[in-house]
C-alpha cells in the first residue's frame, strides 16, 4: 500500500471499494472507520462541527492517525458523498419512465442528505472522484441519455438537478438548526406566516395579500418534487 495519503487517495479512485480489511485484534484505523465516525459526527452535531480533529476524538486518537489514510477535510468530503451514495439504488434504465426514474433517484439522494445535517455542502463545489459518487453520476447520466436527451443537455441537467437537490437540503438543515434554539423567531409557520402576509398593508403588497395561502402552500417535500419537476419536465428527446 502507497505511504503518501495521495497516492493512497488515488487508488481508492482506482480500484473498487470494498477490499476485505486486513484482520488486526488492536482495531487499526482504516478509511471506512475514519469516514463512519465523520458520519457521526454530523448525524449528532451538525456538518459545522465536522473537522479532522472532532474525528480523530470520536476514534479516540490523534489528528496525525488520519493523515495517514487521508489527504485533508476535501478528502474526508470526497469519503462522505461517497459513502452516502452507496446507498443509492439506481434502475435499469427504461426510455419509457426515465423522467419517473430520475425523480425517484434524486428523492433517494435528498434523503440521504437529510439524514445528516448539512452534510450536502460537502457535495457543492466538488467534482467526484470517488467510485460510488461516480457509480451514482453515471447512472443518473444512463436515464437522460435512455430518455433521448442531448449528451450535453443531459451533462448540465445534472449539474443543475445536483445542485438543486444539495441546496433543498442544505436549507431544510439550516431550518431544523434553527428550530432547536428556543429563543431564536425567525422560523415562522404556516399560519403566522399566513396571518403577517394578509396584514400586509394592501396599497403596497396587494399581491402578496390577495395570494397569501398560495404563497405559503405545500410542505417542504411537495416543492421539491415542484422543482425537480420543472426541469425534468422541460428536458425533451433530441429529434
Amino acid at each position: 500500500m502507497p505511504s503518501d495519503p495521495r497516492q493512497r487517495r488515488a487508488s481508492r479512485h482506482a480500484q473498487a471499494a470494498g477490499d476485505p480489511a486486513v484482520p488486526s485484534p488492536k482495531k487499526p484505523i482504516t478509511v471506512d472507520r475514519i469516514t463512519d465516525a465523520a458520519l457521526r459526527v454530523v448525524a449528532t452535531e451538525g456538518y459545522d462541527a465536522l473537522t479532522i480533529r472532532r474525528v480523530a476524538a470520536v476514534l479516540g486518537t490523534g489528528p496525525s492517525s488520519l493523515y495517514a489514510h487521508i489527504v485533508n477535510k476535501d478528502d474526508l468530503d470526497d469519503l462522505l458523498v461517497g459513502r452516502l451514495c452507496a446507498e443509492i439504488v439506481l434502475p435499469e434504465p427504461d426510455p419509457d419512465t426515465w423522467r419517473t426514474q430520475l425523480l425517484d433517484a434524486y428523492t433517494q439522494i435528498r434523503d440521504q442528505y437529510l439524514k445528516y445535517p448539512g452534510v450536502s455542502r460537502a457535495a457543492l463545489g466538488m467534482v467526484p472522484t470517488n467510485l460510488d459518487a461516480l457509480r451514482v453520476r453515471e447512472g443518473l447520466f444512463a436515464i437522460l441519455l435512455a430518455g433521448g436527451i442531448e449528451p450535453r443537455t443531459a451533462a448540465w441537467a445534472l449539474d443543475a438537478l445536483s445542485l438543486y437537490v444539495s441546496a433543498y437540503t442544505l436549507e431544510q438543515s439550516l431550518v431544523q438548526r434553527r428550530r432547536k434554539h428556543p429563543d431564536d423567531e425567525w422560523v415562522l409557520g404556516r399560519e403566522e406566516l399566513l396571518s403577517r402576509f394578509t396584514a400586509l398593508p394592501a396599497d403596497t403588497f396587494p399581491q402578496t395579500r390577495r395570494h397569501a395561502a398560495e404563497l405559503t402552500s405545500g410542505t417542504g417535500h411537495d416543492r421539491f418534487e415542484f422543482a425537480l419537476g420543472l426541469i425534468i419536465g422541460n428536458l425533451r428527446p433530441s429529434a
